[in-house]
C-alpha cells in the first residue's frame, strides 16, 4: 500500500512538472521580447560607474537610451572621448566634438576670509546649515560641511580650510558634487582646456556689502569686462562669457586677472608641463591645481 502512495505521489509530481514546464515555455514565447544586441554592446564599453553623470539612472539604462532612443554617444563623463568613440563604433555614427565636464567652485574664501560668522552647533551639513540665516555674513558662499565630499564616490572633491577644492586628477565629471550642494555654487562647466580661467565668487551683493562679509569677494567693479570682452557684469558679479571663452581672448584674460583688486579671476584645473613653465613668468593673482566654480543659479555658465 505504500508502495502503492509512494507511486501517486511521485506522478503527480511529474504530471506537475510537466504542466508547469508547458506553461513556462509558453509564456516564454508569448512574452519573450526581443533585445538589440547593440543594447549589450553598449553596456560593455561603458565603464559601469553607475554615477548618473550622464543624466541616466545607470549605465543600463543610458545605453538603452543610446540604441533605442539616439541619445548622444558623448554623454558619458567617466569613459570621456575613447568610451564615446567606442559607442560610436557600436551605433555606427560619428561621435561629435564635446568637452569633458567638471565641476567649478565658485567660492575662493576660506574660514579666515569669512566674516559675520557666528557659532553652529547643528548637524555638521551644509544642508542643515543652510536653514540657518547667520551661519556666515555672505549667504552665496561656501559652507564648508562637506556634503560634496561625502556624494563623490573619486574622492575627487576635498574641504581645506572651510572651502570645497576639487582634485581634477581625480575628477571624473560625475556632477554629484554640484547635486549635493545647497547653495548651487558648484556647478559643471565644460574645459576648453586642462586649466580654465574662472570667476571665484557668487555674491550678487553690492560691493559694499559683500566686503562687509568676505575679504576676498567680488565687488563688482568691472575692471574685468573692461580688459576682457569674456566678462560682463550681472547683478554685481563678474561673469564670463562662456561662448567667447578661446586662447585668442585668454590674453586678455590674463589682463583682466591682474587687474581684479581681490583677485578672484584664478585659473583651476589641471596644469600641463608648458602651463607650469608659461606660469612660472606670470605674476597671476594665483594658480591652483584644485578648481573651483560658482554659481547660484546651476543652469548658468558663472565662469
Amino acid at each position: 500500500m505504500g508502495w502503492v502512495t509512494i507511486g501517486l505521489a511521485a506522478a503527480t509530481m511529474l504530471g506537475m512538472a510537466l504542466v508547469l514546464s508547458f506553461v513556462l515555455g509558453w509564456a516564454n514565447r508569448a512574452f519573450h521580447v526581443e533585445v538589440d544586441p547593440r543594447v549589450d554592446a553598449a553596456i560593455d564599453v561603458l565603464p559601469g560607474a553607475n554615477c548618473g553623470g550622464c543624466g541616466y539612472v545607470g549605465c543600463g539604462e543610458y545605453a538603452e537610451s543610446i540604441v533605442l532612443e539616439g541619445a548622444p554617444v558623448n554623454l558619458c563623463t567617466v569613459g570621456g572621448k575613447s568610451c564615446a568613440e567606442a559607442l560610436a563604433g557600436v551605433m555606427g555614427v560619428e561621435v561629435a566634438a564635446s568637452y569633458p565636464w567638471r565641476p567649478v567652485v565658485h567660492c575662493g574664501a576660506h574660514t579666515s576670509d569669512r566674516l559675520g560668522r557666528s557659532p553652529y552647533k547643528g548637524e555638521q551639513r551644509c544642508g542643515p546649515a543652510n536653514l540657518v540665516t547667520d551661519i556666515q555674513g555672505c549667504t552665496y558662499g561656501c559652507l564648508g560641511f562637506g556634503d560634496c565630499t561625502r556624494a563623490c564616490n573619486f574622492d575627487a572633491i576635498h574641504i581645506e580650510d572651510g572651502l570645497a577644492r576639487v582634485d581634477y586628477e581625480r575628477c571624473v565629471g560625475c556632477g554629484a558634487c554640484a547635486k549635493a550642494c545647497p547653495r548651487n555654487i558648484i556647478t559643471m562647466a565644460p574645459f576648453k582646456s586642462d586649466r580654465m580661467l574662472v570667476v571665484e565668487c557668487s555674491n550678487h551683493d553690492a560691493g559694499k556689502d559683500v566686503k562687509s562679509v568676505c575679504k576676498v569677494g567680488c565687488v563688482g567693479c568691472g575692471a574685468c569686462g573692461r580688459a576682457c570682452e569674456m566678462f560682463t557684469l550681472q547683478d554685481n558679479l563678474s561673469c564670463l562669457d562662456y561662448d567667447n571663452y578661446s586662447l585668442e581672448n585668454l590674453e586678455a584674460g590674463l589682463i583682466a586677472a591682474k587687474k581684479c583688486p581681490r583677485n578672484r579671476l584664478v585659473f583651476v584645473g589641471t596644469p600641463s608641463d608648458k602651463d607650469i613653465l608659461a606660469a612660472a613668468k606670470e605674476d597671476l593673482p594665483d594658480i591652483v591645481k584644485p578648481d573651483f566654480k560658482t554659481t547660484v543659479d546651476d543652469t548658468e555658465w558663472r565662469g
